[in-house]
C-alpha cells in the first residue's frame, strides 16, 4: 500500500518530470542513504571491471581489475557530488577505497569489456517503494541535466581525439545518448515515436516516456515480462544505466576538452 501522504499527482500516470529533482522527495529519503561505507557491487568481466555504488545510479566506474575500478569510483565521487548538487547535499564521497563495501560480485560479458556496465544487481530485483522511486528519479534527473549542461557548455568546440584519432564530437554524442535512452526506455516496456519535432523536443519527450515507464512498472502499470516472453529490466537498473551513460559521456567531453598531456 502506497503512503497516506502522497503528491498531488500520485494517482496520474506519473509525476512531472521534474518533480522529484524540485524538492517533492523528502529530504530524509536523500539522507537516509548516505551511510559509511558505501556499499558497491563489481561486475567482473575479462578484460574490464565496473564497481558502482548500489544506492547511487551513475556512480559507475572500471578498470582493468578490482582494486583499479574501486580507486577509479573514488576518484570520481567529487564529480558525481558536483552532478547532483543540490539533489544530495553533503554527498559522503570517500576519500579512499576503505570507505567502500564490496557487497556482490557479477559475472561480466562481452557488454563489459566492451566498455557499459550490463549485469544487473540482485538489489535491482527489489520491488522499488513510491519514495525511493522518487528519489532515483530525482538521481536520474540530475544525470541528464549534468550531460546536457556539458554538452551546452563544450557547443561547436572541437573534442580532442582519442590515440587512435577516434571519438563523437559533441553532435554525435547528444544524437548517440538520446538513441541509447530510447533502447533503455524499450528495455522497460516503455514506447515513444518519433513524430519529426526538433531534436531538444525529442529529448525532452523521451525522458518523460522514460520516468513515466518507470511509474508504470513500479505501479504494476506495465508487466515486468513483454509481450514475446522476454524480461524487461528492472526499474533500479534502468535508471542506472541512464544516469552511468549520461555522466560517462559528460565527463568524455570534460576530458577531451582539456588540454593534451605533454610528451616526452
Amino acid at each position: 500500500m502506497e503512503p497516506a501522504s502522497q503528491p498531488a499527482w500520485a494517482g496520474s500516470a506519473s509525476p512531472p518530470l521534474d518533480a522529484c529533482a524540485k524538492g517533492l522527495y523528502t529530504r530524509c529519503a536523500i539522507m537516509g542513504a548516505m551511510e559509511a561505507p558505501v556499499e558497491v557491487y563489481l561486475e567482473v568481466g575479462a578484460k574490464r571491471v565496473f564497481a558502482g555504488a548500489l544506492r547511487w545510479p551513475g556512480w559507475c566506474r572500471s578498470g582493468r581489475d578490482e582494486p583499479s575500478a574501486l580507486q577509479a569510483l573514488v576518484d570520481y565521487g567529487p564529480r558525481y557530488a558536483a552532478a547532483l548538487g543540490e539533489v544530495a547535499p553533503g554527498f559522503p564521497a570517500p576519500a579512499d577505497s576503505g570507505g567502500l563495501e564490496v557487497v556482490e560480485r557479477l559475472p561480466g560479458d562481452a557488454t563489459t569489456d566492451f566498455g557499459a556496465p550490463g549485469a544487473v544487481p540482485a538489489q535491482d530485483a527489489k520491488k522499488l517503494s513510491i519514495a525511493e522511486l522518487e528519489r532515483q528519479i530525482a538521481i536520474l534527473t540530475a544525470c541528464w541535466k549534468a550531460f546536457d549542461a556539458t554538452a551546452g557548455s563544450a557547443g561547436s568546440l572541437p573534442l580532442r581525439s582519442g590515440p587512435r584519432g577516434g571519438g563523437r564530437d559533441v553532435a554525435r554524442m547528444r544524437a548517440h545518448v538520446l538513441d541509447a535512452d530510447r533502447g533503455y526506455l524499450a528495455q522497460l516496456g516503455g514506447k515513444f515515436r518519433s513524430g519529426g519535432q526538433a531534436p531538444e523536443e525529442t529529448v525532452r519527450l523521451v525522458r518523460e516516456a522514460f520516468v513515466e515507464a518507470l511509474w508504470g512498472r513500479v505501479r504494476g502499470q506495465l508487466p515486468d515480462v513483454g509481450p514475446k516472453g522476454g524480461v524487461r529490466w528492472p526499474p533500479p537498473f534502468a535508471v542506472r544505466r541512464s544516469a552511468w551513460h549520461a555522466l560517462d559521456h559528460a565527463w568524455e567531453i570534460q576530458g577531451r576538452l582539456e588540454p593534451a598531456p605533454a610528451s616526452g
